[in-house]
């Protein structure tokens, strides 16, 4: 039996196509409505925005499976959904596309760049497991962590930052998950700074 299509979530600029695309790749408790947020807010920069949910192998994006999903999702899987929503993307006339994702697909995203994914940019958020999976990107990297992150040790920043020197940003008083909005883990100083900077990245890169 031939596996299921690829459910995702797509958000459109107002202005006419072709746009720039952006892959956004969600958190280990799968696809969440402030992921969905910030497909809308990356559409109202001009990006159309696709989400695909890497868990509808497992039946779909579950927050009380999130831990089982999590530890289940194979690379060569989540590889060929990324490889899937870029072709959906360039199928809309999009020739330039960025990819950017939190925690669990802040480590996606890392490793798209670095294992053949096509995307000419890459922007991961407090991505565990970088440290751990270094490698040498195809495309332009910008990467965001939190200097209290509880899940991501200070040595795996440092190592990073030493592997990608420039490409780094630290904010030295955010945890993991500063960029989701609604939470308690929510910083919005840092929020806000990332989020231009990320918008700057993506303009340079492709447009």
């Amino acid at each position: 039996m031939p596996e299921p299509a690829l459910p995702y979530f797509l958000a459109r600029p107002r202005s006419a196509p072709p746009w720039p695309g952006v892959v956004v790749v969600h958190e280990g408790n799968g696809t969440s409505p402030q992921l969905l947020r910030v497909c809308e807010r990356l559409a109202g920069e001009g990006f159309v925005a696709i989400a695909p949910d890497h868990f509808f192998r497992f039946g779909g994006s579950d927050p009380d499976k999130a831990q089982e999903h999590f530890t289940a999702l194979r690379w060569g899987d989540a590889k060929a959904d990324l490889d899937e929503a870029v072709a959906i993307l360039r199928a809309m006339g999009t020739t330039r596309v960025g990819i950017t994702g939190f925690c669990m697909g802040g480590r996606l995203t890392y490793l798209a760049a670095t294992r053949g994914v096509d995307v000419q940019c890459a922007a991961p958020f407090y991505g565990a497991g970088i440290a751990q999976a270094l490698g040498e990107p195809s495309c332009p990297v910008l990467m965001f962590f939190g200097g209290t992150d509880e899940w991501i040790p200070a040595a795996d920043i440092d190592a990073v930052s030493r592997n990608h020197a420039g490409d780094v940003v630290v904010y030295p008083d955010a945890g993991h998950g500063f960029m989701r909005d609604g939470s308690d883990s929510y910083d919005e100083t840092a929020a806000r700074d990332a989020w231009r900077k990320l918008v700057g990245f993506f303009d340079k890169h492709l447009r």
